[in-house]
């Protein structure tokens, strides 16, 4: 048995799957999960310009880091989205002012991910 938790349109499972050898496996019992919170990675001053998600996902990896100057288009955070990397991008030039997430964590969309300052 393996147990996940899948998000489906906003409200998260736990889902206890049985491992039968056949490549289809069925749930054995799904569970609406507690939602956790957003968890705010350290961070400093908050800019004046807010990097959000598009979409819900898994933070895959923190391209860039407070002090840092960017490029428009130049990738802040990569979100894992249906197993597929998804880099949100800076929208103008300027410096990451704070990161407010970590690797691993999940996201909505809508969801703050970083600030910047022009």
């Amino acid at each position: 048995m393996k147990s996940y938790t899948i998000t489906v349109n906003g409200t998260a499972y736990d889902v206890t799957v049985e491992e039968t050898g056949s490549a289809a496996s069925a749930p054995v019992a799904a569970t609406p999960a507690k939602k956790a919170p957003v968890k705010k990675a350290a961070s400093g001053a908050a800019g004046s310009v807010k990097i959000e998600a598009g979409a819900s996902g898994k933070v895959f990896k923190i391209n860039a880091k407070p002090g840092d100057v960017v490029k428009p288009g130049d990738a802040i955070v990569t979100l894992e989205v249906m197993k597929m990397e998804t880099p949100v991008v800076a929208p103008k030039a300027g410096t990451v002012a704070s990161i407010e997430v970590s690797e691993g964590q999940m996201v909505e969309a809508g969801n703050l991910l970083a600030t910047m300052n022009e």
